[in-house]
């Protein structure tokens, strides 16, 4: 299928103004999911993407623009050697310290605002089928759940979750599980989803509900209008 002719920025600094352009997907599901699969999925298929987590990974990686004021209020110990955020102890100073997590928060989140509208407004203008904007903690943000038209669920068992993280973070179990209790539960996510996609291990069956959705999304986008 062509793609959408090119959106025209009314407010390119307001995700809002591209609401009723082009069909917007929240895409969402607990950690170890495997959202980033179904992302590549659906970009190959004409998507645009737009990953906030990959986002919060280059702005802390080095020279990323949140490096310096992370150093500023936290101290050089929680930049490593290749002058990237320490993600391990951050990790551990914000489970345990919910102001630290609050002050991080403050100066990340404006950061991958900026950059997330920035990226979803050039996907626009370059005439994508559609945005998808993957955001891990979707569902306890009424905004993004107020922009969405429709919210994809990327599900698999609890257990499979755990293992995933594990082999390709080299987390323990205790420190996976604690993540995953950190987040909202399995079935609060599942409630909210329009559409819920099965990642239980078999590609094939994955790469199925993909192509299904994808072409739900460009059929329903037939009635949007044509040009800003």
């Amino acid at each position: 299928m062509a793609p959408n002719p090119p959106v025209t920025p009314a407010n390119p600094s307001d995700l809002k103004a591209l609401k009723g352009q082009l069909p917007l997907i929240g895409l969402t599901g607990g950690i170890g999911s495997g959202k980033t699969t179904v992302s590549t999925l659906l970009s190959q298929l004409g998507a645009g993407i737009v990953d906030t987590d990959l986002i919060a990974h280059q702005i802390t990686a080095p020279h990323g623009k949140a490096i310096a004021l992370i150093e500023k209020e936290f101290g050089a110990d929680f930049i490593d050697p290749n002058g990237a955020l320490d993600r391990a102890k951050m990790r551990a100073l914000v489970f345990e310290d919910p102001h630290s997590r609050e002050i991080l928060e403050r100066i990340t989140h404006p950061l991958i605002r900026e950059e997330t509208i920035s990226q979803a407004w050039h996907l626009a203008k370059n005439g994508c089928a559609y945005i998808v904007f993957v955001v891990p903690l979707l569902i306890e943000s009424k905004a993004w759940l107020e922009l969405i038209d429709h919210l994809v669920v990327v599900d698999c068992s609890e257990e499979m979750q755990i293992s995933r993280v594990m082999q390709r973070s080299n987390l323990t179990r205790p420190e996976v599980v604690r993540i995953l209790n950190a987040q909202v539960s399995r079935e609060e996510r599942l409630s909210h989803a329009d559409t819920i996609i099965q990642n239980n291990g078999n590609f094939e069956e994955l790469s199925n509900q993909v192509h299904l959705f994808h072409q739900k999304i460009l059929d329903s986008a037939k009635g949007l209008p044509t040009s800003s």
